[in-house]
């Protein structure tokens, strides 16, 4: 049998954030991006683009239960900011305090921009067969959000995991 296939290089690597805050505009049942502009409007990235003082570009967020509100959505977008921010808030946003965590980065290829949504998809599935306990970690997904990058070409896809590190394992 022959199987054309091809290979994706997708690169992994481990961040520690500190505790910080969470710029956000909340939904009401979104689970993901497109779902979300429905329910509040395409504009909020480019109000989280201008707030002063973010410690990173704006993201797409999946809040577990312990960070929603009752009645709003799991996916949000957010900028992060330093805990004592004291920023203007814009109207319908709301500050969340995140944990300090570590978070598995998961990037991949360029892609072409017409192929972001394969390029997405791609990037997903290989998180999905991905092991993390095999680099000392496993996943924490009920404590800290996950979160994802704006699609760029460029730089390819990029999306994050909370992790935490395994009590035995040797490296």
């Amino acid at each position: 049998m022959n199987r054309e296939r091809k290979t994706q290089t997708v690169f992994v690597q481990v961040v520690e954030k500190p505790r910080r805050k969470l710029l956000l505009k909340r939904g009401k049942e979104a689970t993901e991006y497109f779902q979300y502009c429905e329910e509040v409007g395409c504009e909020v990235w480019e109000v989280l683009k201008r707030v002063e003082d973010a410690l990173f570009e704006p993201a797409g967020y999946w809040l577990p239960e312990v960070l929603r509100t009752p009645g709003t959505s799991r996916y949000v977008q957010g900028v992060e900011v330093p805990l004592d921010f004291q920023g203007k808030r814009p109207e319908g946003y709301t500050l969340l305090t995140l944990p300090q965590g570590t978070f598995m980065v998961f990037q991949g290829e360029p892609f072409e921009e017409e192929d972001f949504g394969a390029a997405i998809e791609g990037l997903r599935e290989h998180i999905a067969s991905f092991d993390p306990t095999l680099y000392g970690f496993h996943y924490e997904e009920d404590t800290a959000p996950s979160f994802q990058l704006e699609p760029q070409g460029q730089r390819g896809y990029i999306e994050a995991r909370p992790v935490s590190a395994l009590k035995d394992h040797k490296k």
